[in-house]
């Protein structure tokens, strides 16, 4: 029995993460490390410091409680030494600016249950569901299974987005639960989706071929279409082709943007695309003329 899952946070009324009316559950926790991730505090399971320095007015309060001394001031520049934080919220607390906040959070399977339940109406009426996002919801995979079963329990439509980057054997357990399959295809080259994000295409593949053999109405495929690394005709008219030898009928091509960046300066993070120019959808029209020549139905955006 699992006690508890570790989350960001629970979105209700979203309309881009599946079909209908939706409330999306991002899970902590992710297996690749995608230098453009617009969610990087997604991706390690742990309660993450996030200073908003647009709000700090250097009082000093955070510093004043800190207990372990994770916090100093170099001049007039504050100094989180996130390595020895141990997330006890006292400077979030002491901080009358709310410059301080840590993300991440833990709720119990009927916590969550109970606010999905809240929006049951909205799912009917719109053909909606919930969604499990993160990071990589599998790699809470135990969680996962329960909490998809008592989503199921409420007959309720589940989707899940995904990497792909799973054991196999997860894939195969979980799918029942599963009715609609959010897949991210980064790119078919493996040894460059090995080094810019860690995927393992091998394992990516196999579990995409399972469900699409089984069921390829089950299977939406995710483009994340990013500049200097897929965003070229020759390699996105692969991926097209990939899809298209699966029978798998809808594909969205999810242009780049770097809204992202200010999280990672929250984190204390560097960000390698915080000066890449975002993609505007109308970049990515040609690909929809391109995917009806094929069968396959081409979304620009999620």
């Amino acid at each position: 029995m699992v006690e508890m899952i570790k989350l960001i946070e629970i979105e209700r009324f979203a309309l881009h993460d599946g079909p209908g009316i939706r409330t999306v559950v991002f899970l902590q926790g992710c297996s690749l490390y995608c230098p453009w991730c617009a969610n990087p505090e997604s991706q390690i399971i742990n309660k993450h410091l996030m200073h908003y320095k647009n709000k700090c007015i250097k009082c000093k309060a955070c510093l004043k409680v800190c207990p372990i001394k994770a916090i100093d001031f170099k001049g007039n520049k504050i100094i989180f030494n996130r390595k020895i934080c141990n997330s006890c919220d006292k400077c979030a607390e002491a901080c009358t600016q709310n410059a301080i906040a840590f993300c991440g959070e833990e709720k119990s399977i009927e916590e969550i249950i109970k606010e999905i339940m809240k929006d049951k109406d909205y799912y009917e009426d719109s053909k909606g569901g919930v969604t499990i996002s993160g990071g990589e919801p599998f790699l809470q995979y135990k969680e996962l299974l329960e909490l998809l079963r008592a989503i199921k329990g409420k007959n309720i439509h589940t989707a899940v987005e995904t990497t792909g980057n799973v054991e196999y054997e997860k894939f195969i357990m979980a799918e029942p639960l599963i009715d609609l399959f959010l897949f991210d295809i980064k790119h078919l080259n493996k040894d460059k989706l090995k080094d810019i994000t860690g995927g393992d295409l091998n394992k990516i593949i196999k579990n995409l071929n399972y469900i699409a053999l089984k069921n390829p109405d089950k299977l939406i495929v995710r483009v994340p279409v990013i500049p200097d690394f897929n965003y070229d005709d020759k390699v996105i008219n692969e991926i097209m082709e990939f899809v298209s030898s699966y029978k798998i009928k809808e594909l969205h091509l999810l242009p780049f943007h770097n809204l992202g960046k200010n999280k990672y300066e929250q984190l204390g993070r560097s960000y390698l695309y915080k000066d890449m120019k975002n993609l505007n959808k109308a970049e990515l029209l040609k690909y929809i003329e391109l995917g009806e020549s094929m069968n396959i139905k081409v979304k620009i955006g999620g």
